[in-house]
């Protein structure tokens, strides 16, 4: 019978999934902080606008880059909000910011090259690498200065065969927001090495701590930093898949020639529904923004009075990576923890080497929830 093709069988599946499922599975009363998802809802007037979309007929295919008012939007917004300098021809809207970042790395990371991944890293970036026939190549990051990035490591691990560097900041699974001279010294690096810097830049917006501006505004030629956003968290739009690519416009371009193939497009419908995300009323996305920072407080003020337990304090995103007390692999205390427990969290191992023995804690979840779940992971702790 025919099979696979080795880079597909070569691909594993996220452990964030593994634990998804499993908790999926079970109808007992779960606190679920494994997945990287808001808790709100999509905002009422961006509900409208693609309600109104829709009544109105603009439901039909778009241009393979995006309706040009919705570019030029994402090009203003990462200007206003980042101090990414980047034309409207510049952008590619994309179903979600997972199609953004594989169709960067396939435009750039070609059959045995190597796409750089500073771990503890999201897992997707390795199976992307693998789908281009390329390879990802972990470079651990040190739990000693709590993962930051070590632009040393990096640049040493960069060769002929380094194609690209993915920096995701601020970070998941870590919530580090990364020191802007090190990546301007990984992307000066990269570029000396004819390299693409693909910037996982989803998170930005929810930048509490530290330097908000993007790698692109951090150096002095941008020509190769590629910069991915979504709509998913700011907004809370992830089932919307509404993301983007924006680089100079030769690599974009080259870029939506694959989209012909694939996606076509993004929906037309959810195209609307950005255009009103980051050109409408911001209270909607200031509230929510308060709220994880207030979370992330309650989260790193728990940690601390806890035995047993330990984390490098998350300076953007909403996820706290967790040293917790317990033997076992990280897959093992994570299942432990559903069964016996019943709290959810990923395991570290997932994101690579470095990530093993620790868990990965989503705090994009009510104030009660998260204190129900810390209740939960402290009885775990006593019982060990």
């Amino acid at each position: 019978m025919p099979t696979p093709t080795a880079r597909v069988r070569d691909c594993e599946r996220s452990s964030i999934r593994v634990m998804f499922d499993l908790a999926q599975a079970t109808d007992r009363d779960l606190v679920r902080l494994e997945v990287g998802e808001p808790d709100f809802d999509t905002p009422d007037h961006v509900i409208d606008a693609a309600a109104t979309a829709a009544r109105e007929g603009k439901t039909h295919y778009t241009s393979n880059a995006g309706i040009p008012e919705l570019r030029r939007a994402i090009a203003a917004t990462l200007g206003r909000e980042h101090s990414v300098r980047v034309d409207a021809d510049g952008v590619l809207v994309t179903t979600g910011g997972m199609e953004a970042l594989h169709l960067a790395v396939l435009s750039v990371v070609g059959p045995e090259e190597e796409l750089l991944i500073p771990s503890p890293g999201w897992p997707n970036y390795w199976t992307q690498a693998r789908l281009a026939d390329g390879r990802g190549r972990e470079v651990p990051m040190s739990p000693e200065t709590g993962f930051d990035l070590d632009a040393d490591r990096v640049i040493e691990a960069m060769g002929p065969a380094t194609a690209g560097v993915v920096l995701c900041r601020p970070s998941n699974p870590t919530g580090r927001v990364y020191d802007a001279d090190a990546v301007r010294a990984v992307a000066e690096a990269a570029a000396d090495h004819d390299a693409y810097v693909i910037a996982d830049e989803v998170y930005l917006g929810l930048t509490y701590d530290g330097d908000a501006r993007g790698v692109a505004a951090l150096v002095d030629d941008a020509d190769h930093v590629l910069t991915v956003g979504s709509c998913s968290k700011r907004h809370a739009m992830t089932g919307w898949r509404l993301g983007w690519l924006a680089g100079t416009a030769p690599v974009v371009d080259e870029a939506t020639k694959i989209r012909e193939s694939t996606t076509a497009c993004a929906s037309s419908v959810a195209q609307h529904a950005a255009l009103a995300a980051l050109t409408g009323p911001q209270e909607p996305a200031h509230e929510m923004y308060e709220a994880f920072e207030q979370r992330r407080d309650y989260v790193v003020e728990r940690v601390a009075e806890t035995d047993g337990i330990d984390c490098p304090r998350p300076e953007g995103a909403f996820y706290a990576f967790l040293d917790l007390d317990l033997p076992g692999t990280s897959l093992d205390v994570a299942k432990r923890l559903l069964t016996e427990y019943g709290v959810v969290l990923a395991p570290g191992g997932g994101f690579g080497d470095a990530g093993e023995g620790w868990l990965r804690l989503s705090f994009a979840n009510s104030l009660d929830r998260l204190e129900t779940g810390f209740d939960r992971i402290e009885r775990a702790l006593a019982d060990a």
